[in-house]
């Protein structure tokens, strides 16, 4: 059971960061402060930083909480029992909503670099998150026989072991060819979500819930998953 003292500081940690990420909400990450988010709190700065000593490491925070937050509703949306495009279609509807309901969040996670701060190593477990719910889809998929790829293996120096493992392991209809179909799907999702987010979609699109349906599952038959286009 955690000290009282752990528990203060986990609560204070927790307002603190919940004061940033109002303060992302209402100036951007770029302009993000220790002070401000003090002044919110109506705490000495000093007090801030002993939580966190720099603008920075509130910022590696705010990150690893909101990939977390993401990865979290993807995880929960995945239902292994169901058909792999329907879960391919889950997962991909929570990373939505997730976004939808947090923005600002979205945008610091996805949108613009924050200038002068560098993500450490420590992002990337929780950054891959997603990528590991789709991933593991796509592997069931493969070992249940309803994923045929070419049998093209692996392409040397495309690649990363670590997309490997991520995309499903491995398995002969998980060449790399697949992978790479995987990779543009990932991404064409985050960039699908970002351009409703940041409004690049108005006067194209008029039914964003339609339209979104409509690209997850093209999205699906791209990487091999669901009904082929002639069916």
């Amino acid at each position: 059971m955690p000290s009282a003292r752990d528990r203060v500081r986990a609560e204070i940690t927790a307002e603190i960061t919940a004061a940033a990420r109002h303060q992302l909400a209402e100036v951007g990450a770029a302009a993000l402060s220790l002070r401000a988010v003090a002044r919110e709190l109506g705490m000495a700065s000093s007090a801030v930083y002993r939580y966190f000593p720099s603008r920075d490491d509130l910022l590696t925070r705010l990150i690893i909480d909101g990939y977390d937050a993401i990865g979290a509703a993807a995880e929960a949306a995945d239902d292994p029992a169901a058909p792999p495009e329907q879960r391919w279609s889950a997962v991909c509807t929570a990373v939505r909503d997730w976004a939808r309901a947090h923005p600002h969040e979205y945008a610091l996670l996805y949108g613009s670099p924050v200038p002068g701060y560098t993500a450490p190593r420590d992002t990337v477990p929780p950054a891959s998150r997603v990528g590991v719910v789709l991933g593991r889809v796509l592997g069931d998929a493969a070992r249940a026989g309803l994923l045929t790829g070419d049998g093209g293996g692996r392409e040397p120096g495309l690649l990363g072991d670590a997309a490997v493992e991520v995309l499903g392991q491995d398995h002969p209809a998980l060449d790399d060819a697949v992978r790479v179909r995987a990779l543009l799907a990932y991404s064409a999702l985050f960039g699908t979500v970002g351009f409703e987010l940041f409004g690049q979609l108005v006067g194209s699109v008029e039914d964003a819930d339609r339209y979104f349906d409509l690209v997850t599952a093209e999205l699906a038959r791209l990487v091999g998953l669901g009904p082929a286009e002639d069916d």
